[in-house]
């Protein structure tokens, strides 16, 4: 009895083996196809080579984008609109290389299990060859992080991921260029701004901007490029539930907050913008219709001529100048740079820590305010060359009561100086030491 058990034990021992062995070696063929075939590629088309997209959604008008005969992407449909080209080329890149999660049935007989039938969103994609591809989105999937998705000319059902659907599925406002003036900033050449009752105008010299208007002044680069940066970045506020009657009205009623026109390589372009209680509405000549702006917009607008003129007495910036010359009443210090280091009238070096203490309180000096009057007699005059001699900048301060007022040379616009930045720049200029080395005599001297 023993030996019969032990050997039914080993048959079945080996049919077990045997059928172990078959299953590992002969899958079944719906399970080698689908890991074979699990994530194929829906779409694989050249972004540059697509002319034209159709999006098709239910219950919305078809959405047209069509690239025009310059390369640029504009919608036509279901109005004509320019069209934000970043937002475009995003929309491209997704239907361009679209890849599926899984293949779920590879010939569908019935579509309306997945929504396919109807399908919520279809896109339509027009090579340069005319060629039309037509992608079909149905339901969303048991698993609820898939959508149904098919070619109309495949049989085969696809599922993608929800966020793929979400890349697609986007309306005009979502697609429509919203800057109210569609300009690049270093195109811009001029600008006019009226604002607080004052028009001022600025004019650009290479990378340098000069006040123009109402008469010319140094303007501060950075203030008008921030300027520029609001007019830029000036965009339309489409997520408003007010309608379009409604921000017209508003607009009419609004209180003028500034009005910019631009001069760009393309023409000039003009942007109104006015404040009704808290919000700010804006009219541009490039766009049709009314639109609510950001605050920041108006906030960035309502400027005045004092906030763009240059308050620095001296522009040779943070390059280190050449030679400096201070007359203080009956002193007067005069310094030369070589390389990097400085001498003064006797060919000594000096100290570098004491010039550059000076250096530093004359770079700072800076207007708290534009006085019209209060200049006489220069008792303290400050002469730099910078640029290697190209630039030569003389700065004339006069003493006003407990206060100071500075001109600088060949110009008529006054400044009004902080009494503790003159009193700190003489002190600078007295504590000027020579360095104590051997080598500190200049070569020749």
């Amino acid at each position: 009895m023993k030996l019969r058990g032990l050997i039914i034990a080993i048959v079945v021992l080996a049919g077990l083996t045997g059928t172990l062995y078959w299953s590992n070696h002969h899958k079944p063929a719906e399970t080698t196809e689908a890991s074979s075939d699990a994530a194929p590629k829906i779409l694989s088309l050249k972004q540059e080579e697509i002319s034209k997209v159709d999006l098709k959604k239910k219950g919305a008008d078809e959405l047209s984008l069509v690239k025009n005969s310059s390369g640029k992407w504009q919608i036509t449909a279901p109005q004509p609109f320019g069209a934000e080209q970043s937002a475009v080329f995003s929309l491209l890149g997704t239907l361009s290389s679209l890849n599926s999660e899984r293949l779920v049935e590879e010939k569908a007989s019935d579509l309306k299990p997945y929504g396919l039938a109807e399908p919520s969103l279809e896109a339509d994609v027009t090579e340069k060859d005319n060629r039309t591809q037509k992608l079909l989105l149905g339901d969303t999937a048991p698993n609820g992080h898939a959508v149904y998705a098919k070619l109309e000319n495949d049989p085969r059902i696809f599922t993608i991921a929800s966020y793929e659907k979400m890349n697609l599925d986007k309306t005009s406002n979502d697609l429509r260029d919203k800057r109210l003036l569609p300009v690049e900033s270093d195109k811009i050449s001029r600008i006019e701004l009226v604002a607080k009752k004052q028009d001022i105008e600025f004019g650009r010299n290479k990378d340098e901007w000069q006040i123009v208007k109402p008469k010319p002044m140094r303007a501060d680069s950075m203030q008008v490029e921030q300027l520029i940066g609001t007019l830029t970045n000036a965009r339309m506020d489409l997520s408003s539930s007010d309608n379009a009657k409604k921000i017209v009205a508003s607009f009419a009623s609004a209180v003028p907050v500034a009005t910019v026109t631009i001069t760009a390589e393309s023409g000039t372009q003009q942007l109104e913008v006015r404040k009704n209680k808290d919000d700010y509405y804006a009219k541009s000549s490039t766009v049709s219709d009314v639109y609510k702006v950001a605050g920041t917009i108006g906030q960035g607008l309502y400027k005045g001529l004092d906030d763009f003129r240059n308050k620095k007495l001296f522009d040779f910036g943070f390059n280190d100048p050449n030679k400096i010359e201070v007359h203080d009443g009956a002193k007067a210090y005069f310094l030369t740079r070589s390389g990097s280091d400085w001498w003064n009238a006797n060919g000594k070096k000096m100290d570098v820590g004491s010039v550059q203490s000076l250096l530093d309180k004359i770079r700072d000096l800076s207007a708290s305010r534009f006085p019209h009057s209060g200049f006489s007699a220069a008792a303290l005059t400050v002469r730099v060359t910078s640029n290697d001699g190209k630039k030569i900048e003389e700065v004339l301060v006069s003493k006003n009561g407990d206060s100071y007022v500075a001109e600088r040379e060949n110009e008529p616009a006054l400044y009004a100086l902080d009494a503790n930045s003159v009193t700190d720049l003489q002190k600078a200029a007295a504590d000027l030491k020579t360095e104590t080395t051997p080598s500190s005599t200049k070569p020749g001297k």
